[in-house]
């Protein structure tokens, strides 16, 4: 009866959305976040013979840039629903909030996107839809500060997502104390609460991965404002002898750019998928 009752409250919440132009099929979502008390809306994208008996399906999670939205993934890559096709994934894209940078926030306590998401959004994903439910069958991935979203969630619950991958990704926020991100409303001032952006930055984590198994695809322009970040990530990893893929390609900071490299990331994921 409990379970009847969910699914209920599921439907009454939830919008249907399929496209007609694709095969695939799209569901608008509402996720209730206990930890920040709100209803977030979310995309999920089903191969069109999705079925919720039978074999589960893997799960890409993809995440949105700054001051963007659950739907923009789409926008920049309507290919997204025949990828979902071919490669028989279910890819999901929450939503992050505007400037969220994917933290739970140790200055503003309704800011807490890394619970909502790692927590909150993949235990309603893994109830609701036929998916492998582990970390082999998950994998996450984002856009500029998606990019790091993707890349830090990983990295701090190695034991939810398998593999990850960022596309133009801000990987060190200390660089960009004068920006118009709002960093300082999540992170607090630099000037006093330096240490917060010393613990966010998806740079500072890799010391983490030593001796861990997390295959990682990183890619940016060689016009983005990011790319001297993302050559450092690249190094560190080097460093410690870290298997990752690293690209560097034409293109800057924009939809063509990712909406393009969002093809070789799912397709990392793909072989991912299958070897595991």
């Amino acid at each position: 009866m409990k379970r009847f009752l969910i699914l209920n409250l599921l439907i009454i919440n939830c919008l249907i959305v399929p496209n007609s132009l694709q095969a695939a099929k799209v569901d608008t979502l509402e996720i209730f976040s206990a930890s920040m008390r709100k209803n977030i809306k979310c995309l999920v994208v089903a191969p069109d013979n999705y079925r919720i008996t039978g074999k589960p399906f893997p799960v890409l999670y993809l995440l949105h840039g700054w001051s963007g939205n659950f739907a923009g993934w789409l926008t920049d890559a309507p290919q997204l629903q025949q990828h979902a096709d071919e490669y028989q994934m279910l890819i999901v894209c929450p939503d992050g909030g505007y400037d969220s940078w994917y933290l739970d926030s140790p200055v503003d306590s309704t800011v807490r996107y890394e619970t909502y998401i790692s927590k909150e959004v993949v235990g309603f994903v893994d109830y609701y839809y036929n998916t492998r439910r582990e970390r082999a069958g998950r994998a996450i991935a984002g856009l500029s500060m998606g990019g790091h979203g993707a890349i830090t969630l990983a990295i701090k619950h190695l034991d939810v997502f398998g593999a990850a991958g960022s596309m133009a990704g801000g990987l060190d926020l200390r660089p960009f104390k004068k920006n118009d991100w709002d960093l300082k409303g999540v992170l607090g001032s630099p000037l006093t609460d330096w240490a917060n952006w010393e613990a966010a930055s998806a740079v500072n984590l890799v010391p983490r991965l030593k001796g861990q198994d997390l295959p990682l695809m990183i890619d940016c322009g060689l016009g983005d404002f990011f790319l001297n970040v993302n050559r450092e990530m690249h190094r560190l990893l080097l460093e410690i002898d870290f298997p990752h893929e690293y690209t560097e390609r034409p293109g800057e900071h924009n939809g063509d750019y990712w909406g393009n490299a969002v093809d070789y990331q799912v397709l990392f994921f793909h072989k991912f998928f299958e070897k595991r």
